[in-house]
């Protein structure tokens, strides 16, 4: 039992360490979505802290950070310098964070049933693509 507590002492001060060295997320969204709030949960249940923006005008945030319409999706989040449109899991997110690829962000366009924030989500189930920068194209970046 000893060794358990032990176990779980160390794995809760981990989490502790890892939140404090991942970038806060700003999430914009419509203060009416709902997926967008649950998306955000899913992001701090992964150990982000969460900004929650609400916006009446998500085209102008999306214009804003350069986000094409046929990339687009329901929310916009900035971390860590990257733009992260719609329900991208958390860890195709880290995976962009740890390998710092020269793109503009993330994006799962549209809102699949089985992303983070939109239901059960399955694992290698979603294509995540680039955002890329101006005059590239984007491509598949994981298939979370």
């Amino acid at each position: 039992m000893r060794k358990l507590i032990t176990g779980l002492l160390a794995a809760l001060a981990l989490q502790s360490v890892l939140a404090a060295t991942l970038p806060e997320v700003t999430v914009y969204k419509d203060p009416n979505c709902g997926c967008c709030t649950e998306w955000a949960k899913h992001m701090q249940a992964s150990g982000f802290t969460v900004k929650q923006v609400n916006s009446q005008a998500m085209d102008v945030e999306r214009q804003r950070f350069g986000v094409p319409p046929h990339l687009a999706s329901c929310h916009t989040a900035k971390v860590g310098g990257y733009t992260v449109e719609g329900h991208v899991p958390a860890s195709a997110v880290k995976k962009m964070l740890a390998e710092k690829p020269s793109i503009q962000g993330l994006t799962i366009p549209g809102m699949p049933a089985n992303a983070p924030g939109m239901g059960q989500h399955r694992e290698g189930t979603l294509k995540v693509y680039t955002l890329p920068k101006a005059g590239e194209s984007s491509r598949i970046y994981s298939v979370e």
